[in-house]
């Protein structure tokens, strides 16, 4: 069964619709959606190739079918994809384009964050599943990498840059805008992972920033407004600074002003962690991004991505650190602070552990949290606090790994899967309801 996701908040519907209604003025040429890779209309050529991401799309398990096609639409983001795609054949100049990627990319956003907030019946997957947002994603990437338009010429930057038009608008980055009045939190999340292990997977940390977003809060007589962001699991976006990017405006001072900012990912098995100590630099080798990069590092010679600001090897979470391992949490998980880093001490060249943090002088091999990238976007956070404001709150939790049933090895969901990310996220709530005091 095909799928239609809940309804949006008014403003999103209507700011969709009158795009829409100006776009199709033009005549259309019909395309049909992208997540199974059978484009045929001439507005896209099917023989461009994806990124590795995006060749996925097609995947199936043992040889089964679409396994994100099957997601999309039990999720109904294949009509959003689809409608992108027709959209995109319609646009008159490039002019029109720019604003249909954004406009589309927010949309989608804002499709993912309404529907994570609210109860999805039967055979829709359940409104905290993640994969759909980001398959749909995907799906509308490669129809920009294979878009041809009709009316005009498209160069390779200008693709690009709808690309990243696409990539910030359809992760919140764009509309992270609170309002005034209120305390401001800001949580992020991150794409699912290792997928070449498993296609069917989804992230924790991803569906808990689907489920605040926007979300008010009140706890000890203030309003808190939260804010989200997720962000993808590719060292490229990182070294072009989408953290930052990201992060930064809440940090200045102004009405954006932040006053709690806590970077989020899946770590260990049945486990919030509380990160106290972030290192510089990346040292993972085992395992590569989504796009099957490696970031170049080892435990023996951890790296430096070559877009990080100037700053320490060690940057310590200024989070209420016991106050959020005291939060209660779903009885199969438990809370602790995480003070254990990998380190290469001062003249030294092999790594060594250290229960309780590094020791001066010393290269950050492994922080807390590791030496992927959720380490490294906890260390561009609390580096961005330390460059704007010292005194803001700031760090990072590992959310527990969310997992499938032993016995399903082909469904793309459970009972226990979608039990466990119901917890996890439970649980991250209760975490970060117990930073606000």
């Amino acid at each position: 069964m095909r799928l239609r996701p809940s309804s949006l908040p008014r403003l999103v519907l209507l700011g969709a619709l009158a795009l829409t209604t100006a776009l199709t003025t033009a005549p259309v040429a019909t395309a049909t959606p992208v997540a199974d890779q059978t484009l045929k209309p001439t507005c896209f050529d099917s023989g461009t190739a994806g990124t590795v991401e995006e060749q996925r799309l097609g995947r199936g398990v043992a040889g089964g079918p679409s396994v994100p096609a099957e997601i999309l639409a039990r999720s109904g983001f294949d009509h959003q994809v689809a409608l992108f795609s027709k959209l995109l054949c319609a646009a008159p100049n490039r002019a029109a384009a720019s604003a249909l990627v954004r406009v589309q990319g927010e949309v989608l956003w804002r499709t993912a964050t309404h529907r994570a907030q609210h109860p999805q019946a039967a055979p829709a997957l359940p409104s905290t599943d993640d994969r759909g947002l980001y398959w749909a994603r995907i799906s509308m990437a490669l129809a920009l990498r294979q878009w041809q338009p009709d009316h005009f010429t498209l160069g390779t930057a200008e693709r690009a840059e709808l690309i990243r038009t696409l990539e910030y608008s359809s992760r919140g980055i764009t509309s992270t805008r609170f309002s005034p009045g209120v305390q401001k939190i800001l949580v992020t999340g991150f794409d699912p992972f290792t997928l070449d292990a498993d296609i069917r997977i989804g992230n924790p940390s991803g569906a808990n920033a689907l489920t605040l977003d926007g979300q008010r809060w009140k706890v000890n007589g203030k309003t808190y407004e939260i804010q989200t962001v997720v962000f993808p699991v590719r060292y490229t976006d990182f070294d072009e600074n989408m953290v930052e990017n990201a992060l930064a405006p809440h940090y200045r001072g102004g009405p954006q002003h932040a006053d709690l900012v806590v970077t989020m990912s899946q770590g260990r098995v049945g486990i919030f962690d509380l990160e106290a100590f972030n290192g510089r630099r990346r040292s993972v080798s085992s395992i590569g991004d989504n796009n099957n990069l490696w970031g170049g590092g080892t435990i023996n010679a951890p790296v430096v991505s070559p877009s990080m600001p100037a700053g320490p090897e060690w940057l310590t979470s200024s989070l209420p650190l016991a106050r959020m391992a005291g939060a209660t949490v779903p009885a199969q998980f438990r809370t602790r602070v995480n003070t254990s880093v990998l380190e290469i001490p001062a003249g030294e060249t092999l790594p060594v552990r250290r229960p309780d943090g590094p020791t001066p002088g010393s290269i950050a091999s492994e922080g807390a949290g590791g030496g992927y990238l959720s380490n490294e976007v906890a260390y561009r956070n609390t580096l961005q606090r330390d460059l704007r404001d010292p005194s803001m709150p700031a760090g990072h939790l590992h959310v527990p790994v969310l997992k499938f049933d032993a016995a399903n090895t082909t469904a793309i969901t459970d009972p226990t899967y979608e039990a466990n990310r119901d917890q996890i996220v439970e649980g991250a709530h209760a975490v970060l309801r117990a930073a606000l005091g």
